[in-house]
């Protein structure tokens, strides 16, 4: 799964059986990946669209694992634009139901954070240590000069999803005033980790850092998406299923 067209086009020219099918007024390509049966997604941007989306995954075509690749704003300290962050747990920032219950707990849920899956994180993981150490090989020479992605890092902790595109300083500022432990925002992971919660399917998320979630994240966003998160998610996930 991806939000958004570009973040998804590198993935689909890997594919190289791919049959579009429809439902749900989504578009899915199902087809085969060293050998695993997969489908690729756009799940539309937002918590909503994506919820719907992992739904139709999981009823309609059965997956039974579900890998969300994308990009991020950077919130924690040090996570740089070309960073890469890997959740091990979600959280809506936008949810508040208080004075009933907790701010950004889910109501009935008891709970705030939707972990993802340790086991298929951890294999998202040593895929994407392999593509980093050399991003030019997935990137090229020139996009690496371009961003300046020489060493990029990647990053384990909480992920941070609402219905707003955080874009301002001030914005950036108070998510980490709120929530210190987060590393990137985003709309989306939060509420595929707890669609994935609700029917026990295991969710890694990674998510590359395209801005600072603040005054400067409309700068080069399309552009880097296109030269750099598209091409660090599908050779990723290339590595990845060559070690499942």
């Amino acid at each position: 799964m991806s939000a958004m067209h570009q973040e998804l086009s590198e993935v689909l020219k890997t594919l190289p059986d791919e049959q579009r099918q429809s439902a749900a007024g989504r578009d899915f390509w199902v087809g085969h990946w060293r050998g695993h049966e997969v489908v690729a997604v756009l799940s539309r941007i937002g918590k909503v669209a994506a919820a719907t989306t992992a739904t139709a995954l999981i009823e309609r075509f059965g997956v039974t694992h579900i890998v969300f690749t994308g990009v991020a704003g950077g919130l924690g300290q040090g996570v740089r634009v070309g960073d890469v962050v890997l959740a091990d747990a979600f959280l809506q920032h936008d949810m508040d139901a208080s004075p009933l219950f907790p701010p950004h707990e889910v109501p009935l849920y008891g709970r705030a954070l939707f972990e993802a899956d340790a086991g298929l994180s951890a294999t998202l993981r040593a895929a994407t240590e392999q593509v980093l150490v050399r991003p030019e090989e997935a990137l090229g020479a020139a996009a690496v000069q371009e961003f300046a992605l020489h060493a990029p890092r990647l990053h384990d902790g909480l992920i941070v999803s609402g219905d707003r595109f955080v874009a301002t300083s001030a914005e950036s500022q108070a998510l980490r005033q709120r929530l210190p432990d987060a590393l990137a925002v985003e709309m989306e992971g939060a509420a595929v980790a707890q669609v994935c919660h609700d029917y026990g399917i295991p969710l890694a998320a990674l998510r590359t850092i395209s801005d600072r979630a603040d005054d400067s994240a409309h700068v080069d966003f399309t552009r880097f998406i296109d030269t750099v998160a598209s091409r660090y998610s599908a050779t990723t996930l290339d590595r990845f299923f060559e070690m499942l």
